[in-house]
């Protein structure tokens, strides 16, 4: 599954996430499915902790967030 929002694209599967920011970096965070946490309720935040993992992005909308946790398979908090 591949989502783009304002900052880049989220590409997703059943195993892992990956969010590729846009800019000249070619930011790239990518984190397993078992560190990601989705959070709802307006926030509309992707975070990953875990392993040495520690990053957080803002999604645009509930929508986006929505078809992310379908592709995922976890429950939005």
């Amino acid at each position: 599954m591949n989502i783009t929002f304002s900052e880049g694209r989220v590409i997703a599967n059943q195993y892992e996430l990956v969010v590729r920011l846009n800019g000249n970096a070619r930011v790239m965070l990518q984190a397993m499915v078992d560190d990601v946490t989705l959070m709802g309720k307006g926030a509309n935040v992707i975070t990953a902790m875990g392993s040495g993992v520690n990053w957080s992005v803002k999604l645009d909308n509930a929508q986006q967030l929505e078809q992310i946790a379908q592709s995922l398979g976890i429950a939005i908090q």
